[in-house]
């Protein structure tokens, strides 16, 4: 196993670590001698930096294979999920705002896996990358307000405002350009570039 699939197998590990550190009530709740939810932000934190050394590293060093294709998106919504499912279950967010952003990863993830199976790529939308780094902010910020000053609840609620209008409006420019593969116009060119591809090929 390479580095890049190492570091994405290491985050779904750190999965189950942060829901129990979260979730679980410990006497003091100090957890190595640390406040837990101190604990928790630290681990989410370095899950969310594997997310980008992994994709980084993968593309640097020319170790971008089937399975990290496969194990990388799942590791990022198992990470969000959790995390999320956690800060609701710690009432720390509401869980209306929680289904829209995990209902949307699903859906977006089931287009692209329609798409790829027919042969065209749905590359990530900028919206999805601004969700990305909104949620991190978010999550963070609520974790570290909890039983703190308000100041984080304050700019974690915000950046969680951002990550559901960017899921919306990022899950409808995802379903417009699914479409548009349907569409019998992008079904022929794409029919007629795998001809042409086998020509060569042969």
């Amino acid at each position: 196993m390479n580095l890049p699939n190492a570091l994405t197998v290491g985050r779904i590990f750190l999965v189950p670590l942060l829901v129990v550190v979260l979730l679980t009530k410990v006497k003091g709740e100090l957890v190595l001698g640390l406040p837990k939810d101190i604990v928790g932000a630290i681990i989410f934190a370095i899950a969310s930096i594997t997310d980008w050394a992994d994709g980084y590293l993968a593309r640097r060093r020319k170790q971008i294979t089937p399975l990290g294709q496969v194990i990388d998106p799942l590791a990022d919504k198992l990470l969000t999920s959790a995390a999320l499912i956690s800060l609701v279950q710690l009432d720390l967010a509401q869980s209306w705002m929680v289904a829209v952003i995990i209902g949307r990863e699903f859906a977006v993830t089931t287009l692209r896996s329609l798409a790829y199976a027919r042969g065209v790529a749905m590359p990530a939308s900028p919206l999805g990358k601004i969700k990305m780094v909104a949620q991190v902010v978010a999550v963070l910020a609520l974790i570290l307000g909890h039983g703190r000053r308000m100041e984080f609840i304050v700019v974690g609620m915000a950046a969680l405002w951002v990550v559901v209008v960017a899921a919306l409006v990022s899950a409808a420019d995802y379903f417009r350009r699914f479409n548009l593969i349907l569409s019998p116009r992008v079904a022929d060119f794409a029919a007629a570039r795998e001809r042409r591809g086998d020509r060569k090929a042969g």
